[in-house]
C-alpha cells in the first residue's frame, strides 16, 4: 500500500517519469520515510506498552545474566534473521531495544542480522545459487550478528549514547514502577503512550529525513557498473576494497540479490561479492545518520569497523569455501 501510494504520488501526482534517476530517487524517498515513520511510531508504541506493563527489569536481567553464556545475542540475531527489514527500517526496533534498557551488545546483534538475512532474499537466493550457498550466507549472517554483537558488548560502549537515550532510559525505569504501581487502566494509559510514540518521532524526524535523502540519491544516482572495476577476482584486496566502496550505499537484500548475481555471472568470486552484499545491506551512510540520534559519533564509529572487519572476514572464509 505504501508503495502504491509512492508511485501514485510521485509519477502520478507529480508527473515524474519513473524511468529517470530523478524519479527512482523521489519515489525511494517517499515510500522509505513513510514507511520509516509508520514503524517507529508503531513500535514505539508498542515498546510504551512493554514499558508500562511487562517487568522490563527482569528481561534486561535476563539479557544480560552471564548463565546464558553469549547464548543472548544469538537469540538477537535469530530474531533479526527473522524480522523483514532494511538496515534503515530496523533503526526503530533497534531504538525501542536502546530505550528499554536491552544490553547495548545484544541490540547490536540484533541490528547487524536483521537487513542481511529475510525471508525475500533467502528465496532469491536458493532461485539464483542453490540451497548449499543460500545456508552458507544465512549461517554466515546469523554469526556475523552474534559475534559482532558479542565484540561489541564486551567493549561495554553504553557511555557514548546519546544524552537523548539516557534520559529516556531513566524516565522509563521510572515510569513504568509507577504506573504498575497505581494499576493504570489501559485505556487511560494508552494515550499516554501514543504522546511518547510521536515524541520519539518527533526527536528522530531530522535524522530520518537526512538519511533517507542521502539514500534516496545513491539510489538514483550511483551506477552499479561503477564498482565492478574494484572487485577483480586477481586483487588480494578486493574483499576489503568491495566493502568500503559498498559502505555508502543503501538498498535492501531483495535489491541487491540480481547486482550480486551479475557480480558471479562477470567472474568476481562469490565471497568478495557477498562480502560487498552484506557491506551495502546490513551498513550504509543513511543509517549512520538515523544512529546519530541515539549513538556519538564514536559510537557509531566502532560499530561499523567491528562489522565491517567481520565481512572482510566472512568475505575470505566464503572465498575459500565457495
Amino acid at each position: 500500500m505504501i508503495q502504491k501510494f509512492a508511485d501514485r504520488l510521485v509519477y502520478d501526482i507529480f508527473a515524474i517519469d519513473s524511468s529517470t534517476s530523478l524519479g527512482q530517487a523521489v519515489n525511494f524517498f517517499v515510500y522509505d520515510t513513510v514507511k520509516i515513520l509508520t514503524l517507529l511510531f508503531l513500535i514505539s508504541v508498542i515498546m510504551g506498552m512493554v514499558n508500562a506493563y511487562f517487568p522490563i527489569e527482569r528481561l534486561r536481567g535476563y539479557l544480560s545474566s552471564r548463565k546464558l553464556y553469549g547464548l543472548q545475542y544469538l537469540l538477537a540475531s535469530l530474531f533479526g534473521a527473522i524480522t523483514p527489514f532494511c538496515s534503515c527500517s530496523s533503526i526503530p526496533l533497534f531504538i525501542g531495544f536502546v530505550k528499554g534498557g536491552i544490553p547495548l551488545g545484544v541490540t547490536f546483534a540484533y541490528l547487524i542480522t536483521s537487513p542481511l538475512v529475510n525471508e525475500v532474499a533467502v528465496a532469491m537466493f536458493i532461485g539464483i545459487f542453490g540451497v548449499r550457498i543460500t545456508a552458507i550466507y544465512v549461517i554466515g549472517g546469523i554469526v556475523l550478528g552474534t559475534t559482532g554483537g558479542w565484540l561489541l558488548g564486551r567493549m561495554r560502549l553504553e557511555p557514548y549514547l546519546s544524552d537523548w537515550v539516557k534520559q529516556i532510559q531513566q524516565n522509563s525505569a521510572s515510569d513504568s514502577g509507577a504506573w504498575q504501581k497505581e494499576h493504570t487502566p489501559f485505556v487511560k494509559r494508552l494515550p499516554v503512550i501514543m504522546h511518547e510514540a510521536m515524541a520519539t518521532v518527533r526527536g528522530v524526524l531530522i535524522y530520518i529525513i537526512t538519511g533517507i535523502g542521502i539514500g534516496a540519491f545513491m539510489h538514483g544516482y550511483v551506477p552499479e557498473g561503477f564498482f565492478e572495476q574494484y572487485m577483480s577476482k586477481d586483487s588480494l584486496f578486493a574483499v576489503p576494497m568491495s566493502v568500503i566502496l559498498a559502505v555508502p550505499m543503501y538498498a535492501n537484500a531483495a535489491g541487491i540479490v540480481p547486482v550480486v548475481q551479475v557480480f558471479v555471472a562477470k567472474g568476481i568470486p562469490i565471497g568478495t561479492a557477498l562480502a560487498f552484499m552484506m557491506a551495502i545491506v546490513g551498513l550504509s551512510l543513511p543509517e549512520a545518520t538515523l544512529l546519530k540520534k541515539v549513538m556519538s559519533w564514536r559510537l557509531i564509529g566502532i560499530f561499523f569497523a567491528v562489522t565491517c572487519l567481520c565481512i572482510i572476514i566472512l568475505g575470505y572464509l566464503f572465498n575459500a569455501l565457495l
